[in-house]
C-alpha cells in the first residue's frame, strides 16, 4: 500500500507522466523504470490477498451467508469505484469520466467468486487455474472489438485503456479487464486454508516460499524463451534487463503475474514473523486498506490543485486534462515526486489509525465492507 502511493503520486506530480513511457527501454532511464516497475507488485498482491481474505471471511459463516456477503461487498466496491474513486481522480462532480480500475476488478471478481463457491472450492481452484495460466491464449486470437459483444470482450478479457461512450460528453475508461484478475483472486482464495487458525506456521511459510519460487522460475523460463505468457517478447538489445522486466499489466499477462506474485509471496513468508516497530507502523495502513486507498487519492489531488495555483498557471489550464488541475505542462522532477510521496504516506498514518480504532468501537453496517 505504501509503494502503491508512489505510483499515484507520480500520476499527479511527475512532469513527464503523460509524455514518457517509463517502461519503454528505448526512452527511459533505470531510475524512471524502477519507479514504475516496483509499483507493479501492488495490484496483483492486492487482488491475490483479497482472495485469501474472502476465504477467511467465508469460514466464519454458512455457505449461504458467505455468498451473500461476497456479493454485497463486491457491489459495494463497484459503487465505491464509480462514485468515490472516479471523483477523487478527476475532481469532476459532473462525472464526465468514470474510471474502472483495481477496485472494480476486485468487486466484480468477488461476485464471480460467490457464484463459483456455490459449486465447490475445487471448482473455484479449477476456474482459477484456467484463467491464471490460460488467458494468454487469447493473444493468438483475432477478436473484433466492435459492437456490444466487442465491448463485453474488452471488459472481461482485453481492456487496456478501453473507452466506452455512454452519453454525449460522458466516457467510461476501463483499465482493468475483469477475468485475468479474477483468476488471481481465485488462486488466492484457494490457498486461504494456509492462513486459518491452527494451520502450522512453519508449513505455511514453506508453502509460500515454494509457490513464490515456482512462480518466479516460471516467469524466468517463459520470459527467457519467449514461449508463452506475454503479448510482446523481450529483446536482447541495448537494454536487455529492462526489456526482460517489461511485461504486460493491462491485462496482466502470465509472465507479469509470475514476475510480481513470485516475489510478493516470498516477501510474505519473510514478513510472517516481523515484530519490529517498523512492522507495527506498517500494519496501521493495512488495517484500513480501502479507507487509505480512497482518502490518499483525495489528498494527492488536493495537493495537486494547491500546487497548480502556486505554479502560476492560468485557470483555463485546469480543465485541459480529465484530471482537473493537472495539465500536461504541470509537474516536477522525480526526486520531488518521491518527497511528496513520503509526505503523503506519513500524513495518512494518523487518519488510518483513527479509522481502524473507529471500526473497532462502532457497528454501522457499512463499516464491515471497508
Amino acid at each position: 500500500m505504501i509503494i502503491m502511493a508512489l505510483d499515484h503520486t507520480r500520476d499527479f506530480f511527475h512532469q513527464s507522466v503523460s509524455t514518457t513511457d517509463m517502461l519503454n527501454p528505448a526512452t527511459t532511464t533505470p531510475f524512471f523504470f524502477f519507479t514504475r516497475w516496483i509499483t507493479h507488485l501492488c495490484a496483483p498482491t492486492f487482488v491475490f490477498l483479497s482472495g485469501v481474505s474472502a476465504y477467511l471471511a467465508s469460514q466464519r459463516r454458512s455457505l449461504k451467508d458467505a455468498i451473500a456477503m461476497l456479493v454485497k461487498r463486491g457491489l459495494f466496491l463497484v459503487f465505491v469505484e464509480i462514485i468515490f474513486f472516479s471523483l477523487g481522480l478527476s475532481f469532476n462532480p459532473l462525472y464526465n469520466f468514470i474510471f474502472l480500475e483495481v477496485i472494480w476488478a476486485i468487486g466484480v471478481s468477488l461476485i464471480l467468486l460467490a457464484l463459483c463457491m456455490k459449486v465447490s472450492d475445487r471448482f473455484v481452484l479449477g476456474v482459477g487455474i484456467i484463467l491464471f495460466f490460460g488467458h494468454n491464449i487469447l493473444d493468438y486470437l483475432s477478436i473484433s472489438s466492435d459492437g456490444v459483444s466487442g465491448a463485453l470482450w474488452n471488459i472481461f478479457f482485453l481492456a487496456k485503456g478501453s473507452v466506452i461512450s455512454y452519453a454525449p460528453g460522458r466516457l467510461i475508461l476501463i483499465l482493468y479487464a475483469i477475468l485475468p484478475w479474477t483468476g488471481v483472486m481465485f488462486m488466492g482464495y484457494s490457498i486461504g486454508q494456509w492462513f486459518v487458525n491452527g494451520y502450522p506456521p512453519a508449513k505455511r511459510i514453506k508453502n509460500l516460499r515454494l509457490l513464490g519460487a515456482a512462480l518466479l522460475v516460471m516467469y524466468i523460463i517463459l520470459r527467457a524463451t519467449n514461449m508463452y505468457g506475454n503479448p510482446v517478447p523481450w529483446e536482447n538489445g541495448e537494454h536487455p534487463i529492462l526489456s526482460f522486466l517489461n511485461t504486460e499489466k493491462y491485462p496482466p499477462s502470465l509472465q507479469f503475474l509470475g514476475m510480481t506474485l513470485g516475489p510478493s509471496l516470498l516477501l510474505l513468508s519473510v514478513f510472517e514473523n516481523v515484530k519490529s516497530g517498523w512492522g507495527r507502523i506498517v500494519q496501521v495502513y493495512g488495517r484500513a486498506p480501502l479507507f487509505y486507498f480512497i482518502v490518499h487519492f483525495y489528498l494527492l489531488h488536493f495537493l495537486c490543485m494547491i500546487m497548480f495555483f502556486v505554479s502560476g498557471l492560468p485557470l483555463s489550464k485546469a480543465t485541459e486534462s480529465f484530471m482537473l488541475f493537472r495539465p500536461e505542462e504541470f509537474g516536477y522532477s522525480l526526486p520531488v515526486v518521491y518527497l511528496i510521496w513520503v509526505l503523503v504516506v506519513t500524513a495518512m498514518y494518523f487518519p488510518c489509525r483513527w479509522f481502524y480504532r473507529y471500526k473497532q468501537t462502532h457497528t454501522q453496517w457499512w463499516l464491515k465492507y471497508i
